[in-house]
């Protein structure tokens, strides 16, 4: 089988990466890629950007392709899964108006109230007085989001009215273009976050391991929201007993809710958690793989990942079950200086070629510049480890890191050692 993946980030090197370990794969192909996956072996790029659905579908034919892997929400969004099913062709991910409960944070809203799947109190606005008021008659701690794609940053955490109502002016006003024109306002939930990623064919799903993301830039969870700092797998507060909670009281309701809406679901669903007192509760759902939590979960997976994803776009996915390498499994993300607002691109990174049997390092926003491997992104590189321990892989991938250069870089320093405390 030859297989097409859709992006140019650490999810897409590390689905690649997976991908090409599959005895049914002859080649594994990238679009448009960076420079981590032009060097995988088993992989290659081709220069098509993950939007341009013509251009996929053109390499699809030309190439054969049996099967397209999407990475990021904007094609999803947009229709690539309609366009492909249209001609005949495999493509895992959910039709875009299915796709609508990751790019409509109104919409998913709606549809998690319509269905009785707990999440938090919310109410939607597009204009700035209303929000003021609302925020005026609702004290507290709250959280506001731009309705639409914002790459991972349309969301402020806001303690005080004050905060809350900047943030709701200025996306109001245009801060991320036309997914800012309609905001969410919903309560600040209180807890352990946790991501609960499945693959599903209809009713039909395998869950893949737990995982925790740090969405803040800097340590101590201080800082602007990101796109996310670090992952690591399992999640620390979430075990057996909580996970078929997860399973009953959100994953299944989610997936019947979607067949009763007319929506037979085929690809990744992510749950964005919140563990909270009163049970876990959906901060966000995401229509594919959370990034960077696939490069743990990937490090950890050991089925066949083209067996898997390619029965769920072909609706095989049945009984299906995961095998899953009980150690834990750590990322830490190198950033760009000035992420997220204005990362600085064009910089050398050195000490890429240093060998590590402990460490795999992912690539994200990086690209070849006459042989040399320059940064081109907010986010640049995944460093992930395996460990007997979490503090065992924890420790792989620092020492990793200081082997890596690229001037003014950022990350944190603490992935992994969030003072938790007991789960609510």
């Amino acid at each position: 089988m030859k297989i097409l993946i859709v992006g140019s980030g650490g999810r897409e090197h590390a689905l690649a990466w997976k991908a090409a370990q599959s005895p049914l794969v002859t080649e594994v192909l990238v679009a448009p890629g960076n420079a981590g996956t032009a060097r995988e072996p088993g992989v290659r790029n081709v220069p098509v950007e993950a939007t341009d659905i013509d251009g996929l579908i053109a390499i699809v034919r030309d190439l054969s392709i049996d099967l397209t892997i999407v990475g990021p929400e904007a094609p999803l969004v947009a229709g690539i899964v309609d366009r492909f099913a249209a001609l005949g062709l495999t493509c895992l991910g959910p039709t875009a108006a299915a796709a609508r409960l990751e790019g409509s944070k109104s919409f998913a809203k709606e549809f998690l109230a319509r269905h009785r799947i707990p999440t938090a109190r919310h109410e939607t606005f597009t204009d700035v007085v209303a929000a003021a008021r609302y925020l005026k008659d609702h004290p507290g701690a709250h959280v506001v989001k731009a309705d639409g794609l914002a790459s991972g940053k349309g969301v402020v955490v806001a303690d005080e009215e004050e905060t809350a109502l900047t943030a709701a002016t200025s996306m109001l006003n245009g801060e991320f273009g036309d997914a800012g024109r309609r905001i969410v306002i919903e309560e600040r939930l209180i807890g352990v976050e946790a991501s609960f990623i499945v693959l599903a064919d209809g009713l039909d799903y395998v869950a893949f391991p737990t995982s925790e993301d740090h969405k803040r830039r800097d340590d101590g969870d201080r800082g602007p929201n990101t796109g996310g700092m670090g992952a690591f797998s399992p999640a620390s507060a979430v075990d057996a007993a909580l996970e078929a909670v997860i399973r009953a009281r959100i994953i299944e309701p989610t997936l019947r809710g979607l067949k009763d809406d007319g929506h037979h679901y085929r690809g990744f669903l992510y749950a964005g958690l919140m563990l909270t007192a009163d049970g876990p509760k959906v901060l966000e759902f995401n229509c594919r793989f959370g990034d960077p939590e696939t490069q743990p979960i990937m490090m950890r997976l050991q089925s066949d990942l083209v067996a898997l994803t390619h029965a769920a776009a072909t609706g095989r996915l049945g009984a299906a079950t995961l095998e899953i390498d009980p150690r834990p499994a750590l990322c830490v993300v190198l950033a760009a200086p000035g992420y997220p607002a204005a990362p600085r691109t064009g910089d050398p990174i050195g000490g890429l070629d240093a060998a590590d049997p402990a460490c795999r390092v992912f690539h994200a926003g990086t690209r070849d510049q006459d042989g040399q491997v320059v940064s081109s992104g907010g986010r640049v590189l995944g460093i992930t480890s395996l460990g007997a321990t979490l503090e065992e892989a924890r420790g792989h991938v620092y020492r990793r890191l200081q082997g890596i250069t690229l001037d003014g870089a950022l990350y944190r320093r603490d992935i992994g050692r969030r003072p938790y405390g007991a789960r609510p």
